[in-house]
């Protein structure tokens, strides 16, 4: 039987956790406001992330919501009870979910999220727009959300949700603010998996546990090559991904992959 995992956060609105195999587990812990974001729980997600930065341990980091909802976008009565000072409210809540969804893009570890219910708004597709793999539960549903109420999205979503699903259905999911079904968010790219609802956390916490066995220095530098290649032409990506090839191939990591593929047998990496 594996150790119980080791807490390094426990918040009211969110708890962070690293289990002995490198994966590190955030969940977000308002399940009686499906897990919205407001100026008191951003602070607490933006820490955690910075710690997962932090870890060297870290190999992978499962992100979850607690409850019926994996996150419901922002806390629309806290909006509504800012008055006129809601554009003053909102400029500091949008860069701070700027800075959050941005964390998760730039983490050294991939993020995998596990989603169940409404992922909706800024806030619940923003963290499924920046996550790097998506398991959703079959009853998900997944919506922009902010024209209704007079906005526009944010945490990103203007520039990742098109990158996703292509310009035409994006601007579809804005406009029209449609309800995207588990079923329909991966055919169009949303979203990696759709599994029983009883098997959302498990099934992504299968794939992180099988990213954690793998080299950590090429997956982290994997994610940031993809990442950077959403914005950068060919001709200023490829360089850096040939600069990254020679600088990994030259890693402890590196030689044990290719003993490990000659000798046919599992790798054991370190991180070096």
């Amino acid at each position: 039987m594996s150790a119980a995992p080791q807490m390094l956060m426990a918040d009211g609105a969110a708890t962070l956790a690293l289990h002995e195999d490198g994966v590190m587990h955030l969940t977000m812990n308002r399940p009686a406001s499906s897990n919205s974001v407001d100026a008191q729980s951003m602070p607490v997600l933006l820490d955690a992330i910075r710690m997962v930065q932090q870890r060297r341990e870290a190999r992978a980091l499962l992100l979850t919501g607690a409850g019926k909802n994996f996150c419901a976008g922002g806390d629309v009565k806290s909006f509504r009870d800012q008055g006129a000072d809601l554009p003053q409210y909102i400029r500091v809540a949008t860069a701070q979910l700027a800075q959050i969804t941005q964390g998760l893009m730039r983490l050294h570890v991939p993020v995998i999220a596990a989603v169940q219910g409404f992922a909706a708004g800024g806030g619940g597709m923003g963290l499924v727009c920046a996550a790097d793999l998506v398991v959703a539960g079959e009853s998900a549903r997944f919506m922009t959300g902010a024209t209704r109420v007079a906005m526009v999205p944010d945490a990103g979503v203007t520039a990742t949700l098109a990158r996703l699903v292509g310009f035409r259905r994006a601007m579809e999911m804005v406009l029209l603010n449609s309800v995207i079904t588990a079923e329909d968010a991966l055919a169009i790219g949303l979203i990696n998996r759709v599994v029983p609802d009883d098997r959302i956390e498990a099934e992504a916490m299968d794939i992180a546990r099988e990213i954690a066995r793998g080299a950590p220095l090429a997956m982290g530098m994997a994610k940031h090559l993809l990442w950077s290649g959403q914005v950068l032409p060919p001709e200023a990506a490829m360089p850096e991904e040939n600069a990254a090839q020679v600088r990994l191939c030259g890693t402890a990591d590196a030689l044990e992959g290719l003993d490990a593929v000659i000798a046919r047998r599992d790798p054991v990496f370190e991180g070096r």
